[in-house]
């Protein structure tokens, strides 16, 4: 049964990248611009003096715009496709639980709340390393369980990210996590994200890793459906998750079914997962 819910997972994965490796995928970076009545335009700089800047819109519209008049500037990161300028998902450096191969760039961070109860904010010190953690805040409890999980990035060529971190977690007086290893590939359109972790508690590792393999497509121009799924060594049990991802320039909100293939699962098939990310 373990085998089979692999290879229908690894057969819709190269399914969809089939079709959407075979799309042309040019991503770039715009610049919009803020002025003091609000307005904006999104596009790139032509040519600029001390006073003035000369702009070039999407549309082809060229602009000569006194710097006086500018209130904000802004790169907007994205791909263009059929109808136009698609802006990147703000999430890129996690499916629904688990981490990508991708890290925070310098600078950046957001803060993420997972099943209410589970906040977590992370930081890219550099390019290479993001540092992120938190604590959870069940209402009424005498202890809570802290997390912290580090990442380091690897390798990045074009559309490859390879990256290492561990999840440590500590409540009240066990100690736990996993170290792991995980791969992205693919572009704004479709990733795929494949990984292998070793879990370790009280001092103790275990001896086989537990896989991950996982996908994203962009079905929309502020939609992705998202698929994670972890496989467990020396057992017929997998954890799969499939649902969406709602975002717009820094919220990204996911909703997600979770199913474990036990035969000892009873009532309602599916448990749910809710979760947001804020980027900053």
């Amino acid at each position: 049964m373990k085998n089979i819910i692999f290879i229908i997972t690894l057969w819709m994965t190269l399914q969809f990248s089939s079709n959407i490796f075979s799309q042309t995928d040019s991503s770039t970076t715009l610049l919009r611009i803020t002025l003091q009545d609000g307005s904006e335009f999104v596009g790139n700089i032509v040519e600029e003096t001390d006073s003035e800047i000369f702009f070039k819109t999407q549309a082809g519209l060229q602009l000569t715009i006194k710097r006086e008049l500018i209130t904000e500037q802004k790169e907007i990161k994205g791909t263009w496709s059929e109808t136009g300028f698609l802006r990147e998902d703000p999430n890129q450096t996690r499916l629904f639980f688990s981490p990508t191969g991708k890290t925070l760039l310098k600078g950046k961070g957001y803060f993420s709340d997972y099943m209410l109860f589970f906040p977590f904010l992370a930081y890219g010190v550099n390019d290479v390393f993001t540092l992120s953690g938190g604590m959870s805040l069940f209402p009424g409890a005498t202890s809570q369980i802290f997390y912290f999980a580090p990442k380091i990035r690897l390798l990045h060529q074009d559309e490859f990210h390879l990256s290492s971190g561990v999840l440590y977690i500590q409540a009240m007086e066990t100690s736990l996590g996993i170290g792991y290893g995980v791969f992205t590939y693919g572009s704004e359109k479709f990733a795929v994200t494949g990984g292998l972790g070793w879990g370790f508690s009280q001092g103790e590792v275990t001896s086989s890793p537990l896989a991950l393999i996982g996908f994203e497509a962009r079905v929309g121009k502020y939609v992705k459906i998202i698929s994670e799924n972890w496989i467990p060594p020396n057992s017929d049990v997998i954890a799969l998750m499939f649902g969406i991802r709602f975002f717009g320039e820094n919220l990204a909100a996911d909703l997600a079914m979770v199913r474990v293939t036990t035969s000892e699962w009873t009532g309602f098939p599916f448990l749910p997962w809710v979760g947001f990310a804020y980027n900053f």
